[in-house]
């Protein structure tokens, strides 16, 4: 026996097997492996590079962020001197919107934590929103203005401060308004669509499966009974007795009650004025120069950070990239 048959050589398979079906398999399969394994060295090499450029990103806007918190943003209480904080509510109020009891909150504090601080504007242009977060805000007031109580907050409205938007504004000791603003709908709704009558035309059935008799009461696609909507207003009329205890606390003596007072109705600024719903006319910078006497302002609202967004998104990435690196070359992530 030849000592070198047993060594491994480009073309032995083919001419120890001359007779072969298919000549030069075992050649093909050999580079085959080669290229599939260059591939997959240049995936990953790829993969690498990205990663580490996603991380050399991700420090840079973390420096860019400690730098936006450090050196802008608004002035602090303890640097501006003696000013008027102002704390925007914009837009519907819900749990997750800028206008939300704990981005509204956390800014109040701020407000009246700074020992310049002369007094609080609210800046509200809402239509208003969760009755949760309204409350929520409402009562945050109070507490704060029980602690702080030389310093006086005002409500100041502007294109809207209507339903939880006015139920934040009545916590305020005065409330100012614009002739034209819209302010008040002290009323609550649940709204929804009722679709059972047009999927029984259409020959659909809606298949709901509950554990529970009125689990699926407020469902679009399934008749409401009496019994449910009578439970359902009931619902209603207890938020709404929360709210109307709310206005008269607020606004005690300077309330006119009528028939509409509490009917859900809204009204304009002028219109406000004669129910008691609102004191004087007033903007933002009219209050402070004219009723405050402090012509500074300082936002305290605290904003969404774009940057802070941005790092989020990118650590997101760089996590997506150290687990596409963990899994096998033709595994991904979907």
């Amino acid at each position: 026996m030849n000592p070198n048959d047993n060594e491994p050589t480009l073309g032995a398979a083919s001419s120890r097997n001359p007779g072969s079906s298919q000549p030069g398999a075992w050649e093909r399969s050999v580079l085959e492996r080669l290229v599939m394994d260059i591939v997959a060295e240049r995936r990953r090499s790829r993969r690498w590079k990205v990663f580490f450029r996603l991380c050399l990103l991700a420090l840079v806007v973390a420096g860019v962020a400690a730098a936006w918190r450090g050196g802008g943003g608004s002035a602090t209480g303890t640097t501006a001197g003696p000013h008027v904080a102002v704390v925007d509510l914009q837009g519907e109020m819900s749990s997750t919107s800028n206008a939300s009891a704990d981005n509204i909150d956390a800014s109040l504090r701020d407000a009246f934590a700074s020992p310049q601080t002369r007094a609080v504007i609210l800046r509200i242009n809402s239509p208003g929103g969760s009755p949760v977060q309204a409350s929520r805000i409402n009562a945050e007031i109070w507490r704060l203005r029980a602690l702080h109580k030389d310093i006086p907050v005002y409500a100041v409205c502007d294109e809207a401060c209507a339903s939880a938007a006015y139920y934040v504004a009545v916590a305020a000791d005065r409330i100012y308004v614009n002739p034209a603003s819209l302010v008040g709908s002290i009323g609550v709704l649940m709204n929804g669509f009722d679709f059972s009558g047009l999927m029984g035309k259409l020959g659909i059935t809606r298949r709901l499966l509950t554990a529970g008799s009125n689990k699926g009461f407020m469902d679009p696609f399934s008749p409401m009974s009496p019994q449910q909507k009578q439970y359902a207003l009931a619902m209603l009329e207890q938020i709404h007795q929360q709210f109307i205890a709310a206005v008269k606390k607020g606004r005690g003596a300077r309330l006119k009650i009528d028939d509409q007072t509490f009917s859900g109705l809204v009204w304009t600024g002028e219109a406000a004025l004669g129910q008691g719903l609102a004191d004087g006319y007033g903007d933002t910078r009219s209050v402070a120069r004219d009723v405050v006497h402090e012509p500074r302002l300082v936002d305290y609202t605290r904003h969404e950070n774009v940057v802070d967004r941005l790092a989020q998104r990118f650590g997101a990435a760089i996590g997506m990239g150290a687990a596409r690196e963990a899994l096998p070359a033709d595994w991904s992530l979907r």
